[in-house]
């Protein structure tokens, strides 16, 4: 079976999904993003704090991964401004998606209009068209508010939930729907891989998917509570928390990973030049042997030929 002859769903945040995104490239339009949008943080957290928007930064990085990065698209969106004035530290690529969310109808249509410009055939969605922000609830009766909060906090919260409740667009839910391998991470645990995952729309699309979906982990440690949870540990607390476990395989980088819930891979997976990100090759070889050693008896869909 042959990953590219497949219909792939890429769901997370951060630079995570960015990279995924960019070694799939190649799927084109086979290949469907869903962008985490509760960052509040940065260039992205000063244009929410401005007026009410969704987090745009996630959705810029997914989108310039996609594109060659010697290109102008993808040198103009990715450009940051210098200085302490009003402009330092904003990311142009942010502005502009954050201007067109001012005068399109939906964030889709700006994305679209984005995804035309930048010549991108793979369709990027967020994970809401509304504004929402993590809420995490600790022992004892602590709250916060916010993704810079919950990852700054040294335990793990005991639940995490969204702060408006959030419809998903109904693209999102197709996506998985017609998917047959769907892929949760790399990325933040907290604030990248699992808020999609509290959206009910998107919760539910996973629950009765048809397709495989496999949580790639991270390579070196995160800096966040989740860094010292084992695999399970990861996979109860997503149980726990959004009533079901929509995960049916994990690739790992380390050996010594094991699991009593679902089918560990084990793939050398790091980047020679920078050891925490997940090189191209390997991760396609990776993907290749999670789509091989799936249950022949529940095989996968193969995409329609384009």
């Amino acid at each position: 079976m042959q990953l590219k002859k497949l219909n792939i769903v890429a769901i997370g945040g951060g630079h995570g999904l960015g990279r995924v995104l960019s070694t799939l490239s190649f799927m084109q339009d086979q290949l469907t993003g869903i962008v985490t949008t509760t960052d509040n943080g940065g260039s992205t957290g000063r244009l929410r704090k401005r007026s009410s928007s969704i987090a745009w930064g996630d959705l810029r990085n997914c989108l310039t991964q996609l594109v060659d990065e010697s290109s102008v698209g993808s040198q103009l969106f990715d450009f940051r401004f210098d200085g302490e004035d009003e402009l330092g530290g904003h990311n142009l690529g942010n502005l502009i998606l954050y201007g067109l969310g001012q005068i399109q109808s939906s964030p889709i249509d700006s994305i679209k209009l984005v995804r035309r410009l930048l010549r991108v055939r793979t369709p990027v969605l967020p994970m809401s068209e509304s504004p929402t922000d993590l809420m995490a609830f600790y022992p004892e009766g602590r709250c916060r508010v916010g993704e810079l909060s919950v990852d700054d906090m040294p335990i793990m919260p005991k639940n995490l939930m969204l702060a408006p409740l959030v419809k998903s667009p109904q693209q999102c839910v197709d996506a998985i729907n017609n998917a047959d391998l769907i892929i949760l991470g790399p990325g933040s645990f907290l604030t990248s891989v699992v808020p999609p995952l509290l959206v009910r729309d998107i919760a539910n699309a996973l629950k009765q998917r048809k397709g495989h979906c496999v949580f790639v982990e991270n390579i070196v440690a995160e800096n966040s509570p989740a860094a010292a949870l084992s695999l399970d540990e990861k996979l109860t607390w997503i149980e726990e928390n959004i009533g079901c476990l929509p995960i049916d395989s994990a690739i790992c980088h380390h050996d010594e990973v094991t699991s009593d819930k679902i089918k560990v891979i084990t793939h050398n997976m790091a980047c020679d030049d920078v050891k925490h990100h997940h090189d191209k090759a390997k991760l396609i070889e990776a993907l290749n042997k999670c789509i091989e050693g799936i249950n022949p008896m529940t095989p996968l869909k193969i995409a329609n030929a384009n």
